[in-house]
């Protein structure tokens, strides 16, 4: 019976990482549909989020039938605690990857970044691409040290996210209030990703010692992963 309990519980972890898998893919074909104007592609990351919604229930389904059946302590209980949560952030990024290809619906047919911008949204879907898988990985391995690393790549994308501003907030910007607002969100949405898979990446941490990592200002780990975002729509 524990050997079953046991393997039910790696299953759920299995399941957390394939669902990382599912993210990052949305998140490059999201920056994909964006930079193409791909109707089509964006269609299909926006229908796809129903469906990791979906797997994200059914994960949230076994953790509380474990939890009643089995009566969990100590790991086993941290596990659990730390698999709901990183479902919430799973679910999370892949919201923010649909409103990345709302932004190319809501602009087709024509193009929703200048040319000149590409760059840089290339990037910040690359990075978020990257610390998704990152955060895959670290529920794979539980590998505390490549948790910490994850952070180091978050840097890269609040770096962006200042370059952006700074290419908005110049006087010579010739886009518009619309491309700066459309651009805004984008950058948004891109470091919300980065920030859910750092926090996923710190919920391993506390899974394999039992503590949970303290981030730069005191706050303990993902304590501000689940602040709401504005959609292109204004619903969050």
């Amino acid at each position: 019976m524990r050997d079953t309990y046991h393997e039910q519980l790696d299953d759920i972890l299995a399941e957390l990482e394939r669902m990382t898998r599912t993210v990052s893919t949305a998140v490059r074909r999201s920056t994909t549909a964006l930079l193409a104007a791909d109707i089509r592609q964006a269609e299909e990351v926006i229908a796809a989020d129903i469906k990791l919604d979906a797997a994200g229930e059914g994960v949230e389904e076994k953790v509380f039938e474990l939890m009643a059946r089995q009566a969990p302590v100590a790991n086993e209980l941290r596990m659990l605690v730390a698999a709901l949560r990183m479902v919430a952030d799973l679910e999370r990024m892949g919201d923010l990857a649909a409103h990345v290809s709302k932004i190319a619906r809501l602009r087709y047919p024509a193009p929703a970044i200048p040319a000149e911008l590409h760059g840089v949204i290339e990037e910040m879907g690359r990075v978020a691409g990257r610390m998704v898988d990152g955060a895959g990985d670290v529920i794979k391995t539980r590998d505390v040290d490549a948790a910490a690393r994850l952070e180091a790549v978050d840097d890269e994308m609040d770096k962006l996210r200042s370059n952006q501003f700074r290419l908005m907030m110049d006087d010579s910007w010739p886009h518009g209030v619309e491309v700066a607002v459309d651009i805004a969100l984008l950058g948004r949405y891109y470091e919300r990703i980065a920030d859910h898979a750092v926090s996923m990446a710190r919920r391993v941490v506390y899974l394999v010692t039992g503590e949970l990592p303290v981030a730069v200002g005191g706050t303990a780990a993902g304590s501000g992963a689940g602040a709401s975002t504005p959609s292109p729509n204004g619903n969050n």
